[in-house]
């Protein structure tokens, strides 16, 4: 004979309960006439008052379990309700309805995987909109080399205070490989040497000196102010000689004399665009840096040692920049006499060989983002200064030199892989907002010096980048968005 195991009626299985309570027809399934007679004998013997109870018990448990897989948070009826060990958990039949931990975390990671690679795609897509057509710098450079050799060539045959005039220093970020958008912007420095000068600080900060000559320097004495070589005489007749030479090329046009600016900006079009050149008079000195810049240039443990004496044999120079009011006095010497030291050419130096490895950006080698972050915060500045006139004070240069120390911070090629883009300019916007919090950025080669100085909107502007960062850089998207 058969041996058939026995089934407590009262006990529904799991698909019945589940039909029953989510509503659902149940499909019967066909019952061993043995044990369909089995059953009735066993249910027969069962006194009719705990028959009764048993069906309550049921009944109760099952509304329960109703309620429960319903709402998606069923649980096992309760075995003492029903008067016997249940054989079959429902909360195993529902399990997925619920997520456990785990998924949850692991949902949770999904979701910042996702948003990092939504950022990281924006990011990557302003870059290409900022990038220039070669066509475009070819074009630039062609029409800037010819007016710049142009001057030279002036300066050379038709003036004796700058006859002296060295070979042209072309800086800024265009020759960086830094400019973003349109080759609209141009530096370009015009040293005249200066063997041996005095240099006495103008201030505390270490970046502005009043330049006292020494013998043999007739060509400028008659720049002399009580012994010191006055910037602003200087200036102004490199301005009126720049003038005169330009007015042979119609194409272009001098721009008003700026307050404090130490360069005289020429403009022209280049098929229509606009284009800006600085020309920059400048003293080139031969001699050791001021002792200011003892602490700086901290590239020791990022390019090393060697790259740094090499560095600190080239020259230095000085512009005709003051800060401020151009009478305010210091021991006897105004303030628009005073020049300000310059290491542009050091800077584009550092930038065009970052790599702790020398090999870093080279066909040999590995690229790093370090440029790409610097390009995205300059334009990142550019746009909250064009939706916040407060922030005109800011400057590209203060992203440069937030970029110089967040390399000697993190010095290998490893923390700037280009493929960590959108972590590594967030670390830079960090860095900055950091400055900018503390209101408080050294100068790359003058620690002394603080950047920041008389900028009373630092803790705004650090506030909207770091909104930016949080949304995921909107400013970029609805640039984007806009076809800019």
């Amino acid at each position: 004979m058969t041996e058939i195991q026995l089934k407590d009626p009262t006990e529904d299985s799991v698909d019945t309960v589940k039909a029953k309570a989510c509503g659902t027809k149940q499909k019967l399934k066909e019952q061993h006439p043995a044990a369909k007679m089995q059953n009735e004998q066993y249910f027969e013997k069962i006194p009719k008052a705990e028959q009764q109870t048993r069906k309550n018990a049921r009944e109760a448990s099952e509304q329960t379990t109703k309620t429960k897989i319903c709402a998606g948070k069923a649980k096992s009826p309760p075995a003492k309700a029903r008067g016997v060990k249940p054989k079959v958990e429902v909360q195993s039949a529902v399990q997925d309805t619920k997520v456990s931990p785990g998924k949850s975390q692991d949902l949770k990671r999904k979701d910042m995987t996702e948003e990092k690679a939504s950022t990281d795609y924006i990011l990557k897509e302003t870059l290409k909109k900022m990038k220039i057509k070669m066509i475009d710098k070819a074009n630039a450079a062609e029409v800037i080399n010819a007016i710049i050799q142009n001057i030279i060539n002036h300066l050379k045959q038709n003036t004796l205070s700058f006859n002296d005039v060295q070979e042209p220093l072309k800086t800024g970020s265009y020759y960086e490989n830094l400019k973003i958008c349109n080759p609209d912007e141009f530096d370009v420095m015009l040293p005249i040497l200066v063997d041996r000068v005095q240099l006495e600080p103008f201030g505390n900060d270490g970046a502005f000196y009043s330049v006292e000559l020494k013998r043999g320097q007739k060509n400028l004495e008659k720049f002399l102010e009580n012994g010191i070589l006055s910037a602003t005489k200087m200036l102004n007749e490199f301005r009126e000689e720049v003038k005169k030479c330009v007015k042979n090329f119609t194409e272009w046009k001098v721009d008003k004399k700026k307050k404090g600016c130490p360069a005289v900006t020429l403009t022209t079009h280049i098929q229509s665009v606009p284009i800006s050149l600085d020309v920059v008079l400048c003293l080139m000195v031969k001699s050791s840096w001021p002792p200011f810049t003892t602490e700086g240039l901290k590239i020791e443990c990022w390019l090393g040692r060697k790259v740094k004496q090499d560095y600190k044999r080239e020259p230095y120079y000085l512009v005709p920049k003051y800060e401020g009011k151009g009478t305010v006095e210091n021991d006897g010497v105004l303030n628009k006499d005073v020049w300000r030291v310059s290491f542009s050419h050091i800077e584009k130096a550092i930038l065009k060989n970052h790599g702790s490895m020398k090999t870093c950006c080279e066909k040999s080698g590995e690229n790093c983002c370090r440029k790409s972050c610097l390009k995205l915060l300059k334009h990142l500045l550019h746009l909250l200064k064009e939706r916040n006139s407060s922030f005109d004070k800011f400057c590209s240069y203060h992203a440069k030199t937030t970029l110089l120390h967040a390399c000697c911070l993190r010095t290998d090629d490893s923390n700037w892989r280009a493929s960590d883009l959108s972590d590594c300019f967030q670390l830079l916007l960090q860095d900055f907002e950091g400055y900018l919090e503390n209101g408080e950025l050294c100068n790359f080669f003058i620690p002394s010096q603080n950047l920041f100085s008389g900028i009373r909107v630092c803790k705004g502007l650090s506030v909207a980048i770091r909104e930016e960062r949080w949304k995921g850089f909107p400013i970029f998207r609805e640039q984007l968005k806009n076809g800019n």
